[in-house]
């Protein structure tokens, strides 16, 4: 449901934005690299794939708003996975992938750098643990079905159609299915994972 209606909703942007002046868009590409909190890994050890469009409108001389739709490979990976020696020891690793829907406002410090910050909406496509001895089965369903987090990003203007941009973002709710059957309080060590990802992209203005 999410899925299409985010769909929906961001066709009619894009249409928008080749009808009006004050609209613009493009296309993405770029790499994220992540990690998940609570999972006991720590590093942006887990590369991927981020791929997608945007539609843009200018809301002031300092201002505008813009809509994404991306396709993006989050995770977390152990540097260690196949140190047989040690594998009693070893965590497992994550590897997932959503439609995410980024809502963005952006602020033009000058011509040629935004600051932008917003709200992130993400579908699940596919997710599972790994472990010493391969991919672990998916059919008890560890994830929950959406990711919700916050962004923050900088966007630099290297040429009239090409942008640098990058991007910190972190889940506001937990990810793991598990993390809603066993709850605990907030202030508890146990507080579930959460998807953390730094992105580097291209963006490309028609």
């Amino acid at each position: 449901m999410f899925k299409r209606f985010a769909i929906l909703i961001f066709c009619g942007f894009l249409s928008l934005s080749n009808q009006a002046q004050d609209f613009g868009g493009g296309i993405i590409l770029g790499l994220s690299t992540s990690q998940v909190g609570g999972d006991n890994l720590a590093g942006f050890y887990k590369a991927g794939l981020l791929i997608g469009g945007f539609a843009n409108k200018s809301i002031s001389e300092k201002l505008s708003f813009q809509m994404e739709m991306t396709y993006i490979q989050k995770g977390s990976n152990n540097p260690n996975m196949n140190d047989y020696e040690h594998a009693n020891h070893l965590k497992q690793d994550i590897s997932s992938s959503y439609i995410e829907v980024p809502l963005l406002l952006q602020y033009h410090q000058n011509n040629k750098l935004n600051i932008e910050g917003g709200l992130q909406a993400a579908y699940l496509i596919n997710a599972y643990y790994n472990d010493l001895y391969g991919e672990m089965s998916n059919d008890i369903s560890p994830f929950i079905s959406y990711d919700i987090g916050l962004l923050l990003g900088l966007d630099y203007k290297y040429s009239e159609h090409i942008s640098l941009n990058t991007r910190i973002s972190n889940s506001i709710l937990p990810i793991g299915a598990e993390d809603y059957e066993n709850q605990t309080s907030y202030n508890s060590s146990k507080k579930g994972k959460y998807n953390t990802v730094l992105s580097f992209a291209l963006h490309y203005n028609f």
